[in-house]
């Protein structure tokens, strides 16, 4: 997401980094830029000239252009101007009230309602630990109901009993009674759509919201729809009490223009983001985050949780283990492989780490995707059993086996083992350093021992390719850190 945007922005950043000295007409030339380019991410007009306007003013104060490094003060002036524009803070849900805390989900015909109402509630079972009860609204669409209970199913949440013939509001008083009957934290209301906003609709809606007094009313919409998807908030915010947005498809958004807009322009903030079309694929909008990926800062703290969520705790202890012996093979780095495709793959992870978006254009252009995960895993599995423990085994007859067992090269194969030895090598200077406890620390104390996130950080050490100095795909603060410490 943001890729279009986040690319214009970094080559006017980058001119102004490599200045020693910036005038006014230097800024004033930058900020022109930075307009052009949020005018084609197809953000408002409106939005872009308050923008352009409050940041214009603070980059050409005295304090910028007499500054040691007045580019990198402008930049963070655009940063904290970005941040602002998103919404300032996380916005969480309302749940902490007498259960159930209702939650209803409104929107379009085909903006992703039903799937996103089974995301949220997968999130809030695994991450909140929350009971929660789903029931469709949804009458009128062919399979509404069915499509929610089978959603239901696969994310482990219950769905309330389908009766047909019921009306949206029979249907909520129902589901209210349920909950409360059996205890269940959370409701969520899947209401029903339409292709466009008509009097029936808002109707349904309004008598819904009557009954049910929902803590959350969240309105879901298509980023890919760009300003329409601004228009549409606008116009349910002015039938429906709305206390926050989910954007989906925003993975497929490279120019994000919907996520840029709508706090300014409907007051309401971006409460999650749909960022792929499995159930867990969704994640918290962080304004702070969403501003450092645009800027190229990336989001190692979101890389980070993201990583303690896929990390199995069994799999981290014995990872652990290993790393204080120094031991890394064959079988650790196929584990490192698919937790990194569970994390979203090589893209989204270059995407999330300082410093890498010329390496995520190089991945580009050298037709490196996801499918050399997918490769390299062929690779390991060729292997037998002993050549995994011990790579040292692999000799030319070996590898020549094992490129034919997994219609690879042997030149294929040879990466891989350079990769693997590269690896080995990070893992025994985290050693020297103290352990994953050590690298936790240089996040600034996360982790704090927990093995869930010290794996966590142990995979953001071990992924291959990027970063300098020999230090696999750290970021590369941290990778010349790693060097001075030696």
């Amino acid at each position: 997401m943001f890729d279009k945007l986040s690319d214009r922005l970094g080559g006017v950043f980058d001119r102004l980094r490599g200045r020693g000295a910036l005038n006014e007409a230097d800024v004033l030339e930058a900020m022109r830029e930075v307009r052009v380019a949020l005018l084609e991410a197809d953000v408002a007009l409106p939005v872009v000239r308050q923008f352009i306007d409050g940041i214009s003013q603070k980059a050409v104060g005295q304090s910028v252009l007499k500054s040691v490094t007045p580019g990198q003060q402008v930049v963070k002036i655009v940063n904290d101007a970005l941040v602002e524009m998103l919404g300032a803070e996380q916005s969480e849900l309302e749940l902490a009230v007498a259960p159930p805390a209702i939650i209803m989900m409104v929107g379009l015909q085909g903006s992703g309602k039903t799937t996103t109402s089974a995301k949220i509630a997968k999130l809030l079972k695994t991450r909140e630990r929350k009971k929660v009860l789903m029931a469709s609204l949804d009458v009128a669409r062919p399979a509404a109901q069915e499509q929610l209970a089978t959603l239901g199913t696969q994310v482990e949440v219950e769905t309330l009993p389908i009766v047909e013939g019921q009306q949206p509001v029979e249907i909520t008083k129902r589901a209210i009674q349920a909950a409360k009957l059996q205890s269940f934290d959370v409701l969520i209301l899947d209401t029903a759509g339409r292709l466009s906003i008509d009097q029936q609709l808002m109707q349904e809606m309004t008598a819904v919201s009557d009954v049910a007094k929902p803590q959350e009313t969240l309105l879901v919409v298509d980023a890919l729809t760009g300003q329409d998807a601004v228009n549409v908030a606008e116009n349910f915010g002015e039938k429906v009490d709305l206390t926050g947005v989910v954007l989906t498809r925003m993975d497929g958004d490279a120019r994000g223009g919907a996520a840029l807009s709508m706090r300014a322009v409907t007051g309401k903030p971006i409460k999650f983001a749909g960022i792929g079309e499995k159930l867990d694929a969704i994640e918290a909008f962080n304004p702070e985050r969403v501003a450092g990926r645009i800027l190229g800062m990336g989001d190692v703290v979101g890389l980070v949780e993201r990583a303690s969520q896929i990390v199995e705790k069994d799999e981290a202890e014995q990872l652990a283990v290993k790393m204080a012996k120094g031991q890394f093979d064959m079988n650790d780095l196929r584990t490192q492989f698919r937790q990194m495709n569970q994390m979203g793959g090589l893209g989204a992870l270059a995407g999330m780490m300082p410093g890498m978006k010329k390496a995520k254009a190089a991945m580009a252009a050298g037709n490196m995707d996801d499918k050399v995960l997918t490769r390299m895993d062929a690779i390991i599995g060729s292997m037998t059993p002993k050549e995994r423990e011990k790579p040292a085994l692999l000799n030319a007859k070996r590898k020549i086996r094992i490129a034919k067992g997994s219609g690879t090269t042997v030149q294929d194969v040879n990466k891989l083992i350079k990769m693997h030895k590269e690896m080995a090598g990070a893992m025994k200077r985290i050693k020297k350093m103290g352990g994953l406890k050590g690298l936790a620390a240089m996040f600034g104390g996360k982790g704090g021992g927990e093995p869930d996130i010290d794996a966590a950080l142990g995979a953001l050490g071990g992924m291959p390719g990027g970063g300098r100095g020999g230090q696999g795909g750290l970021p590369p603060d941290l990778a010349n850190l790693l060097n001075k410490k030696k």
